[in-house]
């Protein structure tokens, strides 16, 4: 089976790896359809769905996989969201959602003001990449769970929502 991730951030990439680790993976870089800093759960989930399908457009793989990584304001402040989306060949789409924390006011405030995560991730750790290796979830969990962690996650949540629609189809 080929899989095509729309990414190529090592973190989602590994999630992806370590549900299919027979299948051939190929990561792609695609468009999201939103904004560079999603700033809602359905900016989020629209974007991961919109990688899944730009994956199988854009590849001769059988499964697209999206995953999108944004914030949500909540009643107690500014959550870090995320949210996966496979699309299979037969036009199916399967959605699931992960865990989200609070932003410290600090970092949220800067995302209020225009910033992307990201690069305000590396800021305030005075370290480069950290949406590439342990992401705002790391950082905010002492690495009790990391992003690839949190991806993989979804990713559990996608193929066992493909495998349970397989097996009933039988």
């Amino acid at each position: 089976m080929k899989i095509a991730v729309g990414s190529k951030n090592p973190a989602k990439v590994k999630a992806v790896f370590d549900v299919y680790e027979e299948a051939e993976i190929i990561s792609l870089q695609v468009e999201t359809g939103v904004s560079e800093q999603p700033f809602s759960d359905e900016e989020t989930m629209n974007g991961a769905i919109m990688r899944a399908q730009n994956c199988l457009s854009q590849s001769d793989a059988e499964i697209g996989i999206g995953l999108e990584g944004g914030v949500v304001k909540m009643n107690h402040g500014l959550f870090v969201c995320n949210w996966g989306a496979m699309a299979t060949k037969d036009g199916e789409i399967f959605i699931a959602g992960g865990a989200r924390i609070p932003l410290p006011e600090i970092v949220a405030e800067r995302l209020l003001n225009g910033e992307e995560l990201g690069p305000v991730m590396d800021d305030f750790t005075k370290k480069a990449n950290i949406s590439k290796k342990e992401g705002a979830i790391g950082v905010f969990t002492n690495e009790q769970i990391t992003r690839a962690e949190m991806f993989l996650h979804i990713m559990r949540m996608l193929a066992g929502q493909h495998e349970y629609k397989k097996k009933m189809q039988k």
